[in-house]
């Protein structure tokens, strides 16, 4: 299988809690107490469901050119 790299999406906070999600992977989504642990939990699901499109035969998705940044305002 050939390495890809997919933008992933996190939301939350230390107080409520952290929830990941992949643009390009549709479904691909996780949740935790803490950052680190949504990182890791993303690793794992975004492997998962690769590896069950590639034994359904199916095409895997090629990572778009998503990127994030930071944009400073005054409020």
């Amino acid at each position: 299988m050939t390495e890809r790299q997919y933008l992933i999406v996190i939301e939350g906070n230390d107080e409520a809690g952290f929830s990941a999600y992949v643009p390009d992977l549709p479904g691909c989504v996780a949740a935790g107490k803490t950052r680190e642990t949504v990182e890791r939990e993303m690793h794992d699901v975004i492997a998962f469901h690769l590896e069950g499109l590639q034994q359904a035969g199916e095409p895997i998705p090629e990572p778009s050119d998503l990127t994030a940044t930071y944009v400073k305002v005054a409020a």
